[in-house]
C-alpha cells in the first residue's frame, strides 16, 4: 500500500490547482489564516472524494438512502483511504438523543439491565422474581428434614366478598381445606363471610413432612403444578411457624400482586412504548400552553417521571443500588468508579463480563476526549460544536477501525488548556491504531505534536489557496515565509494592550443556580471587555447564554419581565441593548450574502437605481434585487445555479444557461457604474469594492467595516452557506461596527476565536476593543491565552466541571490573577508568560 496521499490539481474554491502530497498514518495539521483553503483541501477536497468513492461502490439501490457528495474539483488523489469526517456541528437536534444514545453507552446499559437487573416492586418496594416449578421445588426442598408443611393456593388476596362460588368450586374439586384469612377451615363446613371485608383466601392443596426422598420431591412437584394451575402463576408454602412463603412463576410482586413486563432491552427504552413514561412520551419534560396575555410558553420537567423519560416500572430495577435512569444522571467521572466496583454474582458476572467491558471503555474514551464532566442523561441538542466533536472522537476510537481517514475541524475548540493534553493523547492514539489523523488547527500545542504540517496561505480568499510551507514542525518554524512559523518560534505574538481600562459600574446577576452553577452571583463591569473563562463544564454557557442574556433581554425588550435561573439582575439600567453575536450561518439559503446582511447592498442598489440609464429606463432599486421578479433572472430566479436532482446520484447544481450565473437579465446587467454591472460588483472582493467605491461614504463605510473585521477577501455576493462559522461571526460583528454607537449595547461572544489563525486573533481584538471605546460593554466565553491576557477583567468559573463546577474561583484584572489567583486559568496564565 501507498505510504502517501497524494492530491494532484485541486482547485476547490480558492485552491490554486494544488499538488499536495501527505504522509500516511500520521498525525498531519493543516493551518493557516482564517480563509486560506484550509476547509476547501481537508473537509471540500480529499473528504469529498474518499466519501464519494465509498458511495460509488454500493450498488444504485443503496445509494438513493445515502447523502452524497458531489466530485470534487480535482484532477486526481491517489493512496486515499475510506474518510470519515469529525466535524464541528451540533451531534443532533432530536430531544431524544442524549450523550448516553449518541455514545451507544445507554444501548449496552439497557441490554445490562435487561439481562443482570433486579425488579422491585413500584408500591411497596419488595424484591420480584419469576422462578420456575424447578426452582420452587429446590427452594422448599431446602427445608429441614421432619419439617411439616402445607402446599397453598392463594385464590383470593385482600379482596373484598363472600366468595361462595370459588369455595363450592374448590370443595367439588376434591379439596378438603382451606385457609381463610390466617384460619384453616374445612370445605365441608358452612363458611359465611364478610362482603364488606377484605379476605385473603387460600386452598390447602397438599400437607406434607420434608423427607430426603425421591418419591417426596415428584409429590411436591405434582403439588406445586397444581397450586399454579389454580391461581394462575401463584403458589404459597406455609411453615411450622405460620408464616406464608410466596413463589411466583411469572414477574410480579407476591405482596402487591402487580405483574410486571419480561425484562428486555424495550422496557428501558424512552424511545419505545413499552419504557417510555406515558405522559410526557420519553421526552422527560412538558411545554405549558402560552396564558393569554402572557408572552412566554414554559417548558418544565415531567412531574410523572421527573425528567427521566421512563415508566415507573422501568425504573424500579436496580443494577447495584442504582436504577438506569440513577446510572444515567451519573457524571463520566462518576460512572467510572461505579461501573469499576460494581458486584456482581457468579452467574451475573458471567453474563454481563462482554457488555460491562464496552460500557468501561466508551467511558474511558470520553474520559480522554475531556468531557468527564458530562452526564449520560445531558440532552445532545445541548451540546457545543466542540463537545459534540470530542463526543463523535470517542465514538469513533470505540470502533477500533484502522486503515482509515480521519479528518476534524478544530478539536481543541472548547476545551481547556489543562485537558488539552488528553486529547492529544487521543488523536496520537488514533493514529498508532493505524490510521491517518488530518486535523485543521491553530492550536499550537497541537502544530508541536504533530508528525507533518501543512500552512496555507500566504493571505485569505482569492489571496490565499496555496502551500507556504509543509513539513515536520521544526522545518515550518525554521521557515522564513511562513506567519505559522513566525508565530511558533516567538517572532510574532498577540500584542498585549497598552492602556488600563478601569472598572467602575457593574451589571451584577445575583443567585444564578440554573444546571450547574452553585446559586453564584456574578459581576460583569460595564463598558470593559470581560473574558469568562474556566475548564470545560464549568457553567461559563449556561450562566452566560442561558441566565444572563436571557434575563437581560426580558428586563430590556419585554413589559412583563421575567428572570430566568436567576433571582435578580442589577445595574441593567446603563444598557437598552444586548445583542448575542454567535456562529451561526448569516442566511440559510444561498440568496444570503455579506452584502445583504451588512446592508450595503441597499446602498448599492440605490447607487444603481440613481444612474441617468436607469432613471431613463424608469428602473428603481428592486429592479437590482435578486430576490424579486424585474430585473433578475426568471430562469434561475436569480440564483444563478439550478438543481438538477440526480435521485440516486447527488444533485447537481449547473450554472443557468440563461443568465450564465450572473442572477440577472440582460436589460439589468446594461446599467454600467464605471463599466461595472451590479453582477459584477457583487464578484468584486471587499478590497476590490473598497477601490472601487471609495468616493461614496455610505459604502465605503460598510465596506470598512468588513476589511477591519478581517473579511478583505471575502467576496460581496459570496453565498452565506459557504462561509465558515468564525466567518458569519465577523460579518456580524461588522455589521454591529456599521452602525451607530449608543455606548449602552452588551455584546455577547462565545469562543470567537473557533477557526481564527494568531494573526486573525490580534485583528479580532482589534475590533472587540473598537466595541468597547464607543462605550459597549464586551463579554467572550474564551480558552485563548491571547484573548484572556488581553481582557480589562476575568470572572473564571471552576474549580472542575460539572457538579463539581459552578462556582466563581476568580475574578478581577488579568494582573491579579496572575500575581494570585488559584484557578487552572491563573495557574496556565502565569506558565505560559
Amino acid at each position: 500500500m501507498s505510504q502517501t496521499i497524494h492530491i494532484k490539481g485541486a482547485r476547490e474554491h480558492n485552491l490554486k490547482n494544488l499538488d499536495v502530497v501527505l504522509p500516511r498514518d500520521r498525525l498531519v495539521v493543516v493551518t493557516g489564516l482564517s480563509g486560506s483553503g484550509k476547509s476547501s483541501l481537508s473537509f471540500d477536497t480529499i473528504y469529498a472524494e474518499g466519501q464519494r468513492r465509498y458511495v460509488e461502490s454500493l450498488s444504485a439501490y443503496a445509494r438513493q438512502f445515502l447523502e452524497q457528495m458531489g466530485k470534487p474539483d480535482v484532477d486526481s488523489i491517489e493512496g486515499l483511504s475510506p474518510a470519515i469526517s469529525i466535524e464541528q456541528k451540533s451531534t443532533s437536534h432530536n430531544p431524544r438523543s442524549t450523550v448516553g444514545t449518541v455514545t451507544e453507552i445507554y444501548d449496552y446499559l439497557r441490554l445490562l439491565f435487561a439481562r443482570v437487573g433486579r425488579p422491585f416492586c413500584v408500591n411497596c418496594g419488595q424484591p420480584i422474581t419469576a422462578q420456575t416449578v424447578q426452582q420452587m421445588v429446590d427452594a422448599i426442598g431446602a427445608l429441614p428434614v421432619g419439617s411439616k408443611f402445607q402446599i397453598l393456593a392463594p385464590i383470593v388476596r385482600g379482596r373484598k366478598g363472600e366468595y361462595r362460588k370459588e369455595l363450592a368450586d374448590a370443595r367439588r374439586a376434591g379439596y378438603v381445606r382451606a385457609r381463610i384469612d390466617g384460619t384453616i377451615v374445612g370445605l365441608d363446613e358452612a363458611i359465611a363471610l364478610d362482603k364488606q371485608r377484605k379476605h385473603t383466601i387460600e386452598i390447602v392443596v397438599d400437607r406434607l413432612v420434608m423427607k430426603d426422598e425421591e418419591s417426596l420431591q415428584r409429590r411436591l412437584a405434582d403439588s406445586v403444578e397444581t397450586a399454579l394451575k389454580l391461581t394462575q402463576g401463584l403458589v404459597g408454602v406455609l411453615g411450622e411457624t405460620g408464616e406464608v412463603t410466596l413463589y411466583s412463576e411469572q414477574l410480579a410482586c407476591i405482596t402487591c400482586g402487580v405483574s410486571y413486563p419480561e425484562l428486555a432491552p424495550r422496557v428501558f427504552s424512552f424511545n419505545s412504548p413499552h419504557g417510555a413514561c406515558p405522559a410526557c412520551d420519553g421526552i422527560g419534560y412538558e411545554v405549558s400552553a402560552c396564558p393569554e396575555g402572557q408572552e412566554y410558553s414554559e417548558t418544565y420537567r415531567c412531574p410523572v417521571c421527573r425528567g427521566t423519560r421512563l415508566k415507573a416500572e422501568s425504573l424500579a430495577v436496580k443494577v447495584g443500588d442504582k436504577s438506569i435512569a440513577g446510572v444515567t444522571q451519573l457524571s463520566i467521572r462518576e460512572a467510572v468508579p461505579f461501573f469499576a466496583d460494581l458486584e456482581l454474582n457468579e452467574r451475573e458476572r458471567m453474563i454481563g463480563r462482554r457488555i460491562l467491558k464496552e460500557i468501561r471503555e466508551r467511558l474511558e474514551f470520553l474520559l480522554n476526549v475531556g468531557l468527564d464532566y458530562l452526564t449520560l442523561d445531558r440532552a445532545a441538542a445541548t451540546l457545543s460544536g466542540g463537545e459534540g466533536q470530542r463526543i463523535r472522537l470517542a465514538t469513533q476510537i470505540g470502533s477500533g477501525l484502522v486503515g482509515v481517514l480521519y479528518i476534524l475541524d478544530e478539536p481543541s475548540i472548547g476545551l481547556h488548556q489543562r485537558d488539552n493534553h488528553r486529547l492529544l493523547q487521543t488523536l496520537l492514539r488514533l493514529r498508532d491504531l493505524g490510521n491517518t489523523v488530518l486535523v485543521v488547527e491553530h492550536d499550537a500545542a497541537t502544530m508541536r505534536v504533530a508528525d507533518h504540517i501543512v500552512d496555507m496561505g500566504p493571505g485569505a480568499g482569492v489571496y490565499g489557496g496555496s502551500i507556504v510551507v509543509q513539513g515536520s514542525p521544526a522545518e515550518v518554524m525554521r521557515h522564513p515565509d511562513s506567519l505559522t512559523g513566525q508565530y511558533l518560534r516567538g517572532e510574532k505574538r498577540v500584542a498585549l494592550p497598552a492602556r488600563t481600562r478601569r472598572a467602575g459600574k457593574f451589571l451584577t446577576v445575583a443567585g444564578a443556580d440554573k444546571h450547574n452553577l452553585q446559586s453564584v452571583t456574578a459581576k460583569f463591569p460595564l463598558g470593559l471587555l470581560t473574558c469568562v473563562t474556566g475548564v470545560s463544564g464549568s457553567g461559563k454557557s449556561t450562566l452566560m447564554l442561558e441566565v444572563l442574556f436571557p434575563s437581560l433581554s426580558s428586563l430590556l425588550y419585554h413589559r412583563r419581565p421575567r428572570m430566568e435561573g436567576c433571582r435578580a439582575l442589577k445595574g441593567a439600567d446603563a444598557l437598552d441593548k444586548v445583542i448575542d453575536i454567535d456562529q451561526s450561518p448569516i442566511g440559510r439559503t444561498p440568496r444570503s450574502n455579506p452584502a445583504t446582511y451588512t446592508g450595503v447592498f441597499t446602498f448599492i442598489r440605490d447607487l444603481f437605481a440613481g444612474l441617468p440609464e436607469s432613471r431613463v429606463r424608469g428602473y428603481k432599486p428592486g429592479r437590482y434585487s435578486f430576490n424579486v421578479k424585474g430585473g433578475r433572472c426568471e430562469a434561475c430566479q436569480g440564483g444563478g445555479l439550478l438543481k438538477i436532482e440526480m435521485h440516486f446520484l447527488p444533485d447537481v447544481y449547473v450554472t443557468c444557461e440563461a443568465c450564465k450565473g450572473r442572477r440577472y437579465n440582460r436589460e439589468t446587467l446594461d446599467v454600467r457604474h464605471k463599466g461595472k454591472s451590479i453582477a459584477d460588483v457583487l464578484d468584486m472582493t471587499v478590497a476590490e469594492a473598497q477601490d472601487f467605491f471609495e468616493h461614496i461614504p455610505a459604502i465605503a463605510r460598510k465596506l470598512q467595516t468588513l476589511a477591519d473585521v478581517g473579511l478583505h477577501y471575502v467576496k460581496l455576493g459570496q453565498s452565506a452557506t459557504t462561509l465558515s462559522g468564525g466567518e458569519a461571526q465577523r460579518v456580524k460583528l461588522s455589521r454591529e461596527l456599521s452602525k451607530r454607537p449608543t455606548g449602552r449595547t452588551l455584546y455577547l461572544l462565545d469562543e470567537p476565536t473557533t477557526g481564527l489563525h494568531f494573526a486573525d486573533v490580534q485583528r479580532l481584538l482589534d475590533v472587540l476593543n473598537r466595541l468597547v471605546e464607543h462605550g459597549n460593554t464586551v463579554l467572550v466565553i474564551e480558552h485563548n491565552l491571547d484573548v484572556i491576557r488581553n481582557a480589562d477583567w476575568i470572572l473564571d468559573l471552576g474549580p472542575d466541571g460539572g457538579n463539581a463546577g459552578g462556582r466563581i474561583v476568580d475574578e478581577g484584572p488579568p494582573a491579579e490573577l496572575i500575581k494570585s489567583g488559584t484557578s487552572w486559568t491563573a495557574q496556565v496564565l502565569r506558565e505560559e508568560g
